[in-house]
């Protein structure tokens, strides 16, 4: 049998994401400058894999097992998908059925999800305290349910869901059990009504696409609005919600925080949230411009 070399906690690793699309990620500097901050050296690569069946991911993740990376992130459309294909999961990502960071630990593919404490690290900061008041969450795929969890883990016991698949909206609540209320909405509007914050867990507003996942006057001054995309950091549902005059929070957040936790797995080491943050920003900012050039 060969032997299965485990790269964590060395001098130097290798990292990955696998999605689509993936190119505009500011993952790979943020992660690599993470690394340089604490002394260590890390190669970042970017798994862009469009419609990748059961075969294709399992064939993928036997690479990152065999070829000396220490874990790989997951993104869109894949964090539900890569569930079966792994050895094991913390006790969050099994309880949600949703992975966005995979460890290999001695050759085993360890689940995780970043996401969820990444979120929660966020919401906290808004100083808010919901309570009872609902958060409306769009979305019920790979990140709607990791937000769905951070919500109830930070104390909010009443979640409203939309998805356009209802399905994925009754499945989360099956999922969520006793941890949340939850009602299921017709649409996001009905979703967003009497709702403390409003949360967009979809790709909607995501370049290319420039839509909303809401309709910009349903979104209330006494609100607050998240969105989990940040390409481009002010999406169509953020200026509606800035014009409006909520309190906003970008993809940012979510992307540091879940970065700075991902890089604890991946490593065993502290990153420094300034450095993630300024790598992030510098990325964005790069983009933002290429975009106005155009």
């Amino acid at each position: 049998m060969s032997t299965i070399v485990t790269a964590r906690k060395s001098k130097r690793v290798l990292l990955g994401l696998i999605g689509s699309p993936i190119a505009h990620s500011a993952t790979p500097a943020a992660q690599e400058a993470a690394a340089r901050a604490a002394g260590i050296e890390a190669h970042y690569h970017l798994i862009e894999v469009a419609g990748a069946g059961r075969d294709d991911l399992a064939a993928m993740l036997d690479g990152i097992r065999r070829l000396g990376f220490s874990g790989i992130n997951v993104t869109f459309p894949y964090k539900e998908a890569v569930v079966p294909l792994l050895d094991g999961l913390s006790e969050q990502a099994a309880a949600m059925g949703a992975v966005n960071t995979i460890v290999v630990d001695d050759g085993r593919l360890i689940g995780h999800n970043t996401d969820t404490s990444g979120f929660a690290t966020a919401y906290r900061r808004l100083g808010r305290q919901d309570g009872d008041g609902p958060v409306a969450i769009i979305g019920a795929g790979g990140v709607g349910k990791a937000i769905a969890f951070a919500l109830a883990g930070c104390g909010v016991r009443h979640l409203t869901l939309y998805d356009v698949e209802r399905g994925r909206a009754e499945a989360l609540v099956t999922l969520l059990g006793e941890r949340a209320r939850v009602v299921i909405a017709a649409n996001a509007e009905d979703a967003a009504k009497g709702a403390a914050g409003i949360v967009n867990g979809t790709p909607i507003g995501m370049l290319p696409n420039r839509d909303i996942p809401i309709r910009a006057g349903a979104i209330r001054p006494s609100q607050w609005v998240a969105d989990a995309v940040y390409h481009p950091l002010w999406t169509p549902l953020l200026k509606a919600a800035q014009k409006t005059g909520a309190t906003v929070m970008t993809g940012r957040e979510l992307a540091i925080h879940q970065g700075v936790d991902a890089f604890r797995l991946f490593t065993g080491l502290e990153a420094s949230e300034a450095v993630i943050g300024a790598a992030f920003d510098a990325v964005v900012a790069a983009q933002e411009g290429g975009e106005r050039a155009a």
